[in-house]
């Protein structure tokens, strides 16, 4: 039988609506408000029949008449390319996300691509048309990311749609004064008072040019109507493994110093909390109220009592440095920290270094070290247990979100234990083979992941909804969370470094419309306990050519979101379903293009520009930890990796996925970014294989949470001096983490470049300079996706498959 990653499927959805004036909400659900009534979703994957003619260039200023007539950018889209003569393929700089085709005014005001994108920047009129395009169609999110500009609304009055609920944004139509239409479900709805007032221009009888019609990204501070109670404080626990394990790997000197030096910077106000839980084979708590001389074993308290936070973090490392327990009680731990914080909920956070092996929740190792190798199916990607998700749950029902710290050298069975974040909208953290002393580039991340987390944004007791245009379902989501009702996510934490996906099908045809809106709205409350409610409004041109849906086709949204389909798959059925349905979609995808197409020759493997890269970043998912088979991969290794596509944002999963290849030694300023006083060098991309390699070079490779300076054994001694401080080749370290500050125009020119790739990054990579005969050799070339493998295709090896399938 043949695997496709379904594009829909059957499911409920919730029918609830509330209207402005409705009584005090009971729950979440009503508290956000419903989606439409009476929509359900009935899909089903249709097969492929129907053909139409596939435009040429020449045909497509027709074909997209009712957009403007098409754009040279569109036609560039449209591009017929031999992927197996063209091998280029590769962009200099990274390609920025499709630009949708709408006017200019549209599009300034539209949603931020790295806030919200969508895998078709031309929505198809219908789903028949979908089907023949053998695209997904669905959105990928990071809701609550950092951003320098962000524009706060004080308003007595929301405004939302009577009927669907959606918030007032840039795309509604103002019919006059008084009246505005719903672009999401066409109600028109009266103008409120005091929305004609703007605050901004202070002036009466505007209400277009309102901060919320003006910005596709707002921030309500909401009123108590969004409240079930009142706003909670922000509470921290920390869970930590002081087993024997623990001990010796030193992650708690690192984990106490981090917090004594970041404790000022924790997100809160006067009410918060802090507490601490140690556990081995038992669970001790700590009394930290005000009035002690010095921390009691007992139970949590507040952060007032700081000076008594300090003591017990400088004294913990040494209370348990002569520990013999190796037993660990990791379950009944959790049980504890439910009860104590289900009072207000907040934030547990875990840190452990085993397999539980007391108690509730105990597992037992399920490794079988010899089939780390295996090409034929990889088994326990699963829990064990349900132990931990129906604890995640709890906490979720009680707004506690759960973080997973895993510090460990040996298996822990993370693909169990991952449930406790993963159901409670919480975050894993994976660093294998930690010391303090033996992995210095470990413990460096683990320092850098520590600032970043403790000091972050967060938000508690939130909800997230996203809502489109009439016709348009979602029916699947992807992240960490629990699904309260059909179309709404429980949240008990958010935090800006997370990201979503959401899988969609088209219900009804949207022929009567010209524009498809989608609209996510998150309430939160802040770590200062005020109650608000972040919104997000995208709008997309509408299409009825299967050329435009090509052509609008955004290919890293949409290898993200096959990743997320294929995590899945792995799960549920196995491992070489969801690789196969992975090249089946390239397969199935390139087909249809070939046989809507009238003007494309049979010979060599074709593809349009706009999906040029799309047989690439598919073998190279194929060869990421968590698909690859015949490639030694440690279990929870694996797991990690599939924890890391089912929670990041795009731009991360992408460097994961596909990372950057640069040539640095020699690097000049010509075409350099001149930023402030800097030279920012831009060399360009290089294809991920051998060939680009040579010996007289130092190359930089991103992966976005791991960075390696490979270095030729002939590099040019200049940049090995100038650059890593050492005279030559032979005296470099070959356990070297950093990359020193000298003073020299090479090193201040490589740092430069550096820095500026980190710019935007929330959390720091580990750095390894590789030597040609190192050790870390292996996992450097690990990356370089287009050369062949024992058990793996090459890039060219790769396209002949693929032209062997669509002939069959």
């Amino acid at each position: 039988m043949r695997t496709v990653l379904n594009h829909t499927c059957l499911l409920p959805v919730s029918s609830t609506t509330t209207d402005s004036a409705s009584p005090v909400p009971n729950s979440y659900e009503s508290l956000e408000g419903g989606g439409y009534s009476g929509t359900s979703l009935r899909c089903s994957l249709r097969h492929l029949n129907a053909r139409s003619p596939f435009p040429s260039l020449s045909e497509l200023s027709s074909a997209l008449g009712g957009l403007g007539g098409v754009s040279e950018l569109e036609a560039e889209t449209l591009r017929p390319v031999n992927l197996l003569q063209e091998r280029n393929i590769l962009p200099p700089k990274r390609a920025p996300p499709p630009e949708p085709n709408l006017s200019n005014d549209l599009r300034k005001v539209n949603c931020s691509p790295d806030t919200f994108r969508c895998t078709l920047t031309n929505i198809p009129q219908t789903q028949a048309l979908l089907n023949k395009a053998r695209l997904p169609l669905g959105l990928l999110l990071h809701p609550f990311r950092d951003l320098t500009q962000l524009p706060v609304i004080t308003s007595n009055t929301i405004v939302r749609c009577r009927s669907c609920r959606t918030y007032i944004n840039p795309f509604v139509s103002f019919l006059d004064q008084r009246r505005w239409k719903c672009n999401l479900c066409y109600r028109v709805n009266d103008v409120p008072d005091e929305f004609m007032y703007n605050p901004v221009t202070r002036s009466y009888g505007e209400p277009h040019k309102r901060p919320e019609v003006q910005n596709s990204t707002v921030e309500f501070i909401a009123s108590s109507d969004y409240m079930l109670r009142p706003p909670q404080p922000a509470v921290y626990l920390f869970l930590l493994d002081v087993s024997h394990n623990a001990v010796e790997s030193g992650y708690l000197n690192v984990f106490c110093q981090s917090l004594l030096d970041n404790l000022e910077k924790l997100p809160g106000d006067t009410r918060t909390h802090i507490g601490f839980v140690t556990f081995d084979s038992t669970v001790h708590f700590y009394n930290l109220q005000e009035g002690l001389s010095q921390p009691q074993m007992l139970v949590v308290s507040d952060i007032d009592g700081n000076h008594l936070v300090k003591d017990l973090l400088n004294a913990l490392p040494g209370m348990f440095t002569h520990t013999r327990e190796t037993q660990s009680a990791l379950g009944p731990a959790l049980q504890a920290a439910y009860k104590l914080m289900s009072p207000t909920g907040g934030r547990v956070t875990v840190f452990q270094t085993q397999l539980p092996t007391l108690g509730a929740g105990l597992l037992q190792s399920r490794e079988d070290p010899n089939l780390r190798s295996s090409t034929k199916n990889v088994l326990h990607l699963g829990p064990a247990t349900d132990f931990y998700k129906k604890l995640a749950l709890d906490c979720s029902g009680q707004q506690i979100g759960v973080d997973l710290f895993l510090l460990s050298s040996q298996y822990s069975d993370l693909a169990s234990l991952a449930c406790v974040s993963k159901y409670s909208a919480g975050s894993v953290f994976y660093y294998p083979s930690f010391h303090h002393i033996h992995n210095t580039a470990q413990k460096q991340k683990f320092q850098k992941d520590l600032q970043r987390y403790l000091t972050r944004k967060i938000g508690f007791e939130a909800v997230m909804r996203i809502r489109c245009t009439k016709g348009l379902s979602i029916h699947t989501f992807h992240g960490n969370f629990f699904v309260r009702s059909t179309d709404l996510l429980s949240l008990a934490n958010v935090n800006p470094d997370s990201g979503f996906a959401v899988q969609m099908s088209i219900e009804e045809s949207l022929a009567d419309t010209s524009l498809a809106c989608f609209q996510a709205a998150l309430l939160y409350t802040s770590s200062k306990g005020k109650r608000r409610i972040r919104v997000h409004t995208l709008c997309l041109p509408v299409v009825s050519q299967l050329s435009e849906v090509f052509a609008g086709a955004d290919i890293q949204a949409i290898s993200c979101l096959l990743a997320n389909m294929a995590i899945d798959r792995s799960i549920s059925s196995s491992l070489s379903d969801a690789r196969d349905a992975l090249v089946n979609a390239v397969v199935d995808c390139l087909t249809a293009y070939r046989a809507n197409g009238s003007n494309i020759q049979p010979s060599g493997l074709i593809a349009p520009a706009a999906l040029r890269l799309f047989p690439l970043y598919v073998l190279a998912l194929l060869k990421q930890k968590a698909l690859r088979t015949g490639t030694s991969t440690r279990l929870d290794e694996r797991v990690f990796s599939m924890c890391e596509l089912k929670s990041q944002p795009l731009q991360q999963i992408m460097r994961m996925v596909h990372p950057d290849l640069y040539r640095i030694d020699n690097m000049t300023e010509q075409a350099a970014l001149h930023l402030n006083d800097s030279v920012i060098p831009q060399p360009p991309l290089l294809q991920l294989t051998a060939e680009k390699l040579t010996r007289e070079g130092a190359f930089l490779l991103d992966c976005g949470s791991v960075m390696y300076l490979w270095v030729g054994k002939c590099c040019n001694e200049t940049f090995i001096r100038d650059v890593l401080g050492f005279q030559n080749y032979a005296s470099l370290p070959s356990n070297m983490t950093e990359i020193p500050e000298l003073q020299t125009t090479y090193s201040e020119r490589t740092r430069a470049f550096i820095s500026w790739l980190l710019e935007s990054r929330t959390f720091l990579p580990a750095f390894h300079v590789v030597k040609d005969d190192a050790s870390t050799k292996t996992s450097f070339f690990q990356h370089l996706v287009e050369d062949r493998t024992e058990s793996a295709f090459s890039y060219y090896e790769f396209l002949l498959h693929i032209q062997q399938q669509m002939s069959k």
